[in-house]
């Protein structure tokens, strides 16, 4: 996100509402729920050893530290954030989170998602540098945009005539033929199947900015193709802006839109794969 924040002194409920939301992420992800409906910490094993593989921690502790020193507020709400937050509270296991955006917040998802596996992709590398200086352990990669926004609407009118484009071809990896599909990520991108896709990037308010066209359709893409159990949840943010709108009713899905709060849509997409709707004609 290339600025996710409005600089302005805090006032002191802001601070205390962000450092609470850190520390609940931080008790659920420290307390997992047995068969047997007791709550015990994941920290020590059946025969009372302590885990030595628990190191997340000092991530979440950071981040309390961070917000409650901070004087940048994060661009999303408190009430869209305990969306994504709720969400990864109701998975119960560490998940695989994909951010399109990188900012300061972005320590914030990370240790909602203490244990599991968070990467931010961001389209400036510059402002890449910038952020992983404060935050070294968070896990980014750079990306490399083919669209514009002002060419939403030839996109969109456009891409059911490019066969690698349709719900039943759809593919990223590699899919030059096909304009919205994300084709050079990191291996690392394609190679996992995503829980939750958090989409505050790139830039859309300006008409050479690459706009947020592509990631919307990829996030679909990834969500249809998931082979694994359950659906995939997209969270989309500004959806107040005319492409962000338009491209979410098209590849996302009015019918799997089950929440949202203020300017952020959240979807909950089911996988198409060895069902009928591998071979739907559009994607909604």
């Amino acid at each position: 996100m290339k600025s996710p924040y409005i600089f302005l002194e805090r006032p002191w409920f802001v601070v205390v509402a962000l450092a609470g939301l850190i520390g609940g992420g931080f008790l659920i992800s420290t307390w997992i729920r047995t068969s047997d409906g007791f709550l015990l910490c994941p920290l020590v094993s059946a025969k009372g050893r302590v885990s030595e593989n628990y190191d997340t921690k000092p991530l979440q502790l950071k981040a309390i530290l961070h917000y409650a020193t901070s004087t940048i507020v994060p661009q999303q709400s408190i009430s869209e954030i305990s969306i994504t937050l709720d969400v990864l509270k109701s998975v119960g296991r560490p998940c695989n989170f994909l951010v399109f955006g990188l900012g300061h917040d972005s320590l914030m998802w990370a240790s909602f998602n203490s244990g599991g596996t968070t990467i931010f992709l961001e389209e400036d590398p510059k402002w890449v540098q910038n952020v992983l200086k404060d935050a070294p352990n968070l896990h980014a990669h750079t990306v490399q945009y083919r669209t514009q926004l002002q060419q939403a609407d030839d996109l969109l009118s456009s891409y059911l005539s490019e066969p690698n484009c349709l719900p039943s071809n759809a593919y990223l990896r590699g899919n030059r033929q096909c304009k919205l599909a994300l084709e050079n990520l990191p291996e690392e991108v394609y190679d996992k199947e995503w829980d939750l896709i958090m989409i505050d990037a790139p830039r859309g308010y300006f008409p050479e900015a690459p706009g947020r066209m592509a990631a919307i359709f990829s996030a679909a893409v990834m969500s249809r193709n998931r082979k694994g159990s359950g659906g995939t949840h997209v969270f989309l943010h500004d959806v107040d802006r005319k492409v962000e709108k338009v491209f979410a009713e098209e590849f996302l899905c009015k019918k799997f839109l089950v929440n949202g709060s203020g300017r952020l849509w959240h979807f909950e997409i089911p996988s198409a794969y060895n069902t009928s709707r591998s071979n739907a004609a559009r994607f909604c």
